[in-house]
């Protein structure tokens, strides 16, 4: 009788678990993100807490007011900046200004024949077809964006909610995080070092990839903005978001934005610009991951390239933007888990 008592009480932690877990689930980003600010400004909080006479709830106060002022506030005021030079980029598209098709064939017109030839046997110079398509985007994205109008405004409010959702976990993370530590720790039915072990693959995880992630890629848009900007590019806070994102990625780079932008100033007559941004790029935006992320993360807490990158594409396929940090963390609970089982130290004794 005790054994079915046992397995309905299992049985009911786990409908419980699941069901409080749906009730979460529109407010799981928020979560998400509260958990990694969390982990990121607690050594801040703690050196706060101590310097204010261990008082937990202004110590966490303070905390959120230095998350706001330095990460929250400049996302704003970028995605304002980034609104306005979508909306003029798409004008431009519109009216012309900006012909995509024809920085094309000035680049096709200015490489070798035998290049050309090449091309021209993969389809690739097709330009009536492409102009074909990029008008038929431009009008497909026109009517996207005037049909979602009320989408988009909702998707704003959304996203303030939430950040206050974010705002108001944290708070309570910073202030009781080390009770709650143990309490999940001591609630996981795993080993003393098993549990350890994956805690602290976790948080390694978590700190390289937001730490060694996000500001590396910050900082390669950066620079790959002020350089657009200083060459007259239009638009160069939506390229270098775009920049900052493709950097997210391992082995691909910002690169993929200015090098064609490069390779378009150089054909196009526009020697010394290419020739300067080509160098930029490559000394300074590509130079900035190396020198950065060591100092960041340091080498023993990086997971592979190849893996990175493959849970990053995957995470982002099926979890959103959420996915850039759920991938990778994925990826090392898989490893840790794996590395236990390889050592066999699972079993009974």
């Amino acid at each position: 009788m005790k054994k079915i008592e046992d397995r309905a009480f299992i049985l009911l932690v786990l409908l419980a678990t699941i069901a409080f877990a749906w009730v979460l689930a529109p407010f799981f980003g928020a979560i998400l993100w509260g958990l990694v600010v969390a982990l990121l400004f607690n050594s801040l909080n703690l050196r706060l807490r101590k310097a204010m006479g261990h008082r937990r709830s202004v110590a966490s106060a303070a905390t959120i007011l230095f998350v706001i002022v330095i990460a929250i506030v400049p996302l704003i005021l970028i995605s304002t900046s980034l609104g306005h030079q979508a909306s003029e980029i798409y004008r431009m598209l519109q009216s012309g200004e900006l012909d995509f098709v024809l920085y094309l064939q000035r680049i096709l017109d200015a490489l070798p024949a035998w290049m050309r030839e090449i091309l021209n046997n993969f389809g690739l110079t097709d330009l009536a077809a492409a102009r074909a398509k990029l008008t038929a985007a431009l009008a497909q994205a026109s009517q996207l964006i005037a049909a979602r109008a009320l989408g988009i405004g909702l998707g704003a409010f959304d996203f303030v909610i939430g950040v206050a959702v974010m705002l108001y976990l944290l708070f309570f993370l910073l202030r009781d995080g080390d009770d709650l530590v143990k309490r999940v720790k001591s609630a996981v039915p795993l080993r003393a070092e098993h549990k350890t072990l994956l805690l602290d693959r976790i948080s390694v995880v978590v700190r390289a990839t937001v730490k060694g992630g996000l500001v590396v890629a910050f900082v390669q848009g950066m620079l790959g903005g002020l350089a657009f900007w200083a060459l007259g590019i239009p638009g160069p806070i939506l390229w270098a978001v775009v920049m900052a994102f493709l950097s997210l990625l391992p082995s691909v780079g910002a690169a993929i934005v200015w090098g064609p932008v490069a390779l378009y100033l150089v054909a196009t007559g526009y020697l010394w610009q290419g020739l300067v941004l080509t160098g930029y790029g490559v000394v300074v935006i590509g130079l900035s991951d190396n020198l950065l992320r060591p100092v960041l993360v340091g080498k023993s807490a990086k997971l592979p390239d190849y893996i990175v990158l493959l849970s990053t594409f995957g995470g982002i396929g099926i979890f959103g933007l959420n996915g850039f940090i759920l991938g990778p963390l994925i990826a090392a609970i898989f490893m840790a888990s794996w590395e236990i089982f390889r050592k066999g130290d699972f079993a009974d004794e």
